[in-house]
């Protein structure tokens, strides 16, 4: 169990390092002229299209898994990505992050109430040091402002990263589980398809990609910048994150996934010339300590009840012989 605990952890962080190494790579070509929205499609949709040998191979899950598949692309790939940068267009970037962010509070809501099951101290201690530390990672207090369709932007990103969790958390029970690229694959396509309507890519730049953009400095290749976001912020970003989920638990791995905000700003940081303070570099720790609270969270319960916040040996070794 500590070996499978491990390695999930492991996952979970390489899953965030590269979910978070998305922004940096993203601002320089948006400052050089594409729409936040065209990056998103971009990201997904080329992404997609890496995918497609594995969705041919996968091609069994369209009728095996068709709930599956589709809740997966219009939460945990469209969803996400189209609230928050609509959130961010009217709340500051920092407020938007720290909502959208609530997610694994959200999660342990879910658990409680909706599973029915019991939530572990650790695991509430960990959420709670989390998202406060996330609030001084992104400092949220600077230039905040409430407006009212922006915050439901933000909260909407927050349940579509929960259906994200929650689905990957789904899809590896029972005997027949799908392959979770296979699954990834096929939200790609479907995340595509629904942000080619809100993106509208055909008024797309792409001069854009042909030049060198800006990184505090120094110049770097659009297309490079743009193949880091596919290969390393999507594929592999989506990839670790999901087998990550299987072998910790959906609220482990949503706390541990806030350091995505920590590795953001560290990256943004070294490579963009953003400096960091007091406050964010206290919250960074603060966030570290919730993620390893919540992930070594253990039953509470006897092991063949359910706890949120730790995984039964059983239900630990059916998620690994799916995997």
């Amino acid at each position: 169990m500590a070996k499978a605990n491990g390695l999930g952890l492991g996952l979970a962080v390489v899953s965030a390092v590269a979910f978070g190494g998305s922004g940096v790579a993203a601002k320089p070509l948006i400052e050089g002229g594409l729409e936040p929205l065209h990056v998103v499609w971009l990201r997904v949709g080329l992404a997609a299209l890496v995918m497609l040998p594995v969705a041919w191979r996968c091609r069994g899950l369209v009728r095996r898994r068709p709930g599956l598949l589709l809740g997966f692309g219009l939460l945990g790939v469209a969803g996400v990505q189209a609230f928050y940068f609509g959130s961010i267009s009217r709340l500051p970037v920092g407020v938007a992050l720290l909502l959208e962010y609530l997610a694994p509070a959200l999660v342990l809501g879910w658990v409680r109430f909706v599973q029915g099951r019991a939530v572990s101290r650790r695991a509430v201690v960990g959420v709670v040091l989390a998202v406060g530390g996330l609030a001084c990672v992104v400092e949220a207090w600077a230039g905040m402002r409430f407006d009212a369709l922006g915050v439901l932007l933000a909260l909407g990103a927050a349940c579509c990263q929960v259906g994200y969790f929650v689905l990957s958390d789904r899809g590896a029970a029972g005997d027949d589980a799908p392959d979770p690229l296979g699954v990834i694959a096929y939200g790609l396509l479907v995340g595509a398809a629904v942000l080619t309507v809100v993106a509208r890519p055909w008024n797309l730049d792409w001069a854009v990609l042909g030049r060198a953009a800006e990184m505090d400095g120094d110049s770097v290749p659009g297309w490079l910048l743009l193949g880091w976001i596919v290969l390393v912020a999507t594929v592999l970003a989506y990839a670790t994150g999901v087998v990550s989920v299987r072998r910790l638990s959906p609220q482990v791995a949503t706390v541990v996934s806030c350091s995505e905000a920590v590795v953001a700003t560290v990256l943004a940081w070294v490579l963009l010339g953003e400096r960091l303070g007091v406050a964010q570099l206290a919250g960074g720790a603060v966030v570290l300590l919730g993620a390893f609270v919540a992930q070594s969270a253990t039953p509470a319960k006897p092991a063949g009840e359910p706890v949120a916040g730790g995984l039964p040996e059983q239900g630990l070794a059916a998620r690994e012989t799916a995997v």
